[in-house]
């Protein structure tokens, strides 16, 4: 099934895995498509039945015009799990990804098993860089939001060591319609998830990157802080975690999502 209709929108799908394995739900940055994840794909299907999508306005899915909710992107993941068939996964998500993560935490829960929350943010204090990401992405294209979106995302030392890693997730940026991106920008610029997130009751994994300019290591500890019982682990990355440091997160997210 690679693609699901989510209220007149066709979402492109791919899962993979053993059939009879639990279910485990990735979701991408801002800017990326579930490709963002095949470093993790051959560690997680030895355990999960693994399904992965490209949001709305990204990769293969659809781009509907804008602006997008967090909700309406909640809902399309919801989508995903109804045409599946699936009553019930793990959630692991990173930035933008995370944001849906605790939408769903907090307004789905009996939809969510364990809860893995990646270099994300419940808020953002102000809107001004949402408004001018959207007006450049708008006005110009993708290419002016590629070099600076590449410094949050990854670390110098390891833009300089790893360039045949991160000029895919580059490629992946610059690919994305410039229409999708802004109307996910409206999202997360309009999103407070910081009291709903104290519904969340799944049990749950922050993780950040020790050197996320994007989202800090403060707005980890604020999201644990609100969510009972939620642990952090702090990796020494950027803001794309598991793509600097996938042995680390992958271990990371196995530990959490595997205890018993």
């Amino acid at each position: 099934m690679p693609f699901i209709d989510a209220d007149g929108c066709r979402i492109h799908v791919e899962v993979e895995g053993p059939e009879n394995a639990p279910a485990l739900m990735l979701s991408n940055s801002l800017g990326t498509t579930l490709h963002m994840w095949d470093a993790q794909v051959p560690a997680f299907t030895q355990h999960f039945r693994l399904i992965r999508y490209d949001r709305r306005g990204h990769g293969q899915s659809d781009v509907p015009a804008g602006p997008y909710t967090m909700e309406r992107l909640g809902r399309d993941a919801l989508a995903v799990l109804d045409a599946l068939g699936i009553e019930k996964t793990h959630w692991c998500g990173l930035s933008m990804g995370g944001m849906v993560g605790m939408w769903l935490g907090a307004h789905a829960p009996e939809r969510i098993g364990r809860l893995v929350l990646s270099n994300t943010a419940a808020r953002f204090p102000s809107p001004d860089p949402w408004n001018e990401r959207i007006k450049i992405a708008t006005a110009r294209g993708m290419a002016p939001l590629a070099e600076p979106s590449l410094e949050r995302w990854f670390t110098k030392s390891f833009r300089e060591r790893a360039p045949e890693k991160t000029k895919p997730v580059l490629d992946m940026l610059l690919a994305t319609a410039p229409e999708g991106y802004a109307g996910c920008c409206y999202a997360i610029r309009d999103m407070d998830l910081s009291e709903s997130i104290r519904r969340i009751t799944a049990p749950t994994l922050v993780i950040a990157g020790r050197h996320d300019p994007a989202t800090t290591v403060e707005a980890a500890e604020f999201i644990q802080s609100r969510i009972p019982g939620a642990k952090l682990t702090v990796l020494d990355a950027a803001h794309i975690s598991n793509i600097e440091q996938p042995e680390a997160y992958n271990a990371a997210v196995l530990e959490h999502l595997l205890a018993r």
